[in-house]
């Protein structure tokens, strides 16, 4: 590759801003910003937070001495979109108008916002890829049991599509040619079913498996609870999304801690630690069904898959199906700089992202 361009990536969490810079596929640079609650605090909504989160991220750059006008585009995490395929989006107008309109909470929506202000302040592309809302369903994995409430697309694209390509690369052949089972295991677990390029179903990241920090109960008991009067929705939700899982049994959701009650002897530690690797390894086997049981490779990856541990218990139930593959940790910033970078040399065309429902 001739020309060399550099792409600053953005990746908004719910208290740091990770920012990278690469020079077409090498890292420059890379740094997690963290916002302490007392940054936070001021702000009512989380798209409050863009402007404070840009400033930080120029001062850190500033700081790197790195010149936004050597910058050739800029790449955010995308959420709080319409649902969209796979792949790298230019920023416009509109979706800047759906991600200030959104009602969601998560972080992931300052991604467009601070690569639309940082694309416009520097006269560069902005991109998303792969962001949040990345729906590449089969209409028979939307039904459910409620016509009213169908079942949707929610899950971690971003590292699930670095990850594939990266084994894709191992693997030698092109991603598009491979049926690939991956599972994103950390705060959230999405196992997805990939076929050819596209994601064709996952289970839900925020119901099924419960993971060391979300508690996914039997649907019955949750009703019950939920209208006991004993809990507001809020305390629910904190439950099911922030005190659940390993957290709730074992009152710590450090996976480190956890194998260390493991080793120590601790057997209820063990029991709850294994249950979790189990479910696991039960998504993956029915997302091997969605495949036909035709499956070049089933990739771990996520902050989960740092521990031995877990993986080799999962390894230990699916070994069988198709070689297993683990990219411990995320890919994402990684992503987001290649999405751009493929746009910029002709490797891919940018999607137009959808002016109309």
């Amino acid at each position: 590759m001739s020309k060399k361009f550099r792409i600053l990536a953005i990746n908004p969490g719910s208290t740091s801003t990770k920012v990278a810079v690469y020079e077409n596929e090498e890292l420059l640079t890379q740094e997690t910003i963290h916002h302490s609650a007392e940054d936070l605090a001021p702000f009512q909504k989380v798209t409050d937070e863009y402007e404070m989160r840009k400033e930080t991220i120029l001062g850190l750059l500033k700081e790197k001495d790195i010149n936004l006008n050597t910058i050739d585009a800029v790449s955010g995490r995308g959420g709080g979109l319409k649902p969209v395929s796979s792949g790298t989006l230019g920023i416009n107008e509109t979706m800047v108008e759906d991600v200030r309109n959104s009602p969601g909470g998560h972080a992931s929506v300052l991604g467009p916002l601070i690569a639309d202000e940082l694309s416009k302040e520097f006269d560069i592309p902005g991109f998303v890829v792969d962001p949040t809302s990345v729906d590449e369903f089969e209409d028979i994995a939307r039904i459910s049991g409620w016509p009213e409430l169908p079942r949707k697309s929610g899950f971690h694209p971003l590292n699930h599509k670095a990850v594939a390509r990266k084994a894709a690369e191992e693997l030698g052949k092109p991603y598009e040619e491979l049926n690939l089972v991956v599972a994103h295991i950390g705060g959230g677990v999405s196992v997805g079913a990939h076929r050819q390029g596209r994601i064709i179903d996952v289970n839900i990241a925020e119901g099924g498996l419960f993971t060391p920090e979300r508690a996914c109960p039997p649907l019955s008991g949750l009703v019950r609870t939920c209208f006991s009067g004993d809990y507001t929705a809020g305390e629910i939700m904190k439950m099911m999304l922030g005190n659940g899982g390993i957290q709730a049994h074992l009152k710590t959701k450090d996976l480190r801690e956890v194998e260390k009650m493991v080793q120590d002897g601790n057997e209820e530690a063990e029991l709850i630690f294994k249950a979790m690797g189990y479910q696991v390894s039960k998504a993956i086997g029915a997302l091997s069904t969605v495949l036909k049981g035709k499956v070049d490779a089933i990739i771990l990856t996520g902050g989960c898959s740092h521990s031995k541990m877990l993986t080799d218990w999962i390894k230990e139930d699916i070994s069988y199906i198709a070689p297993v593959m683990v990219f411990p940790g995320e890919k994402e910033l990684e992503s987001l700089a290649f999405g751009a970078l493929r746009v910029l040399t002709g490797g891919e065309k940018a999607k137009e992202y959808p002016t109309t429902d």
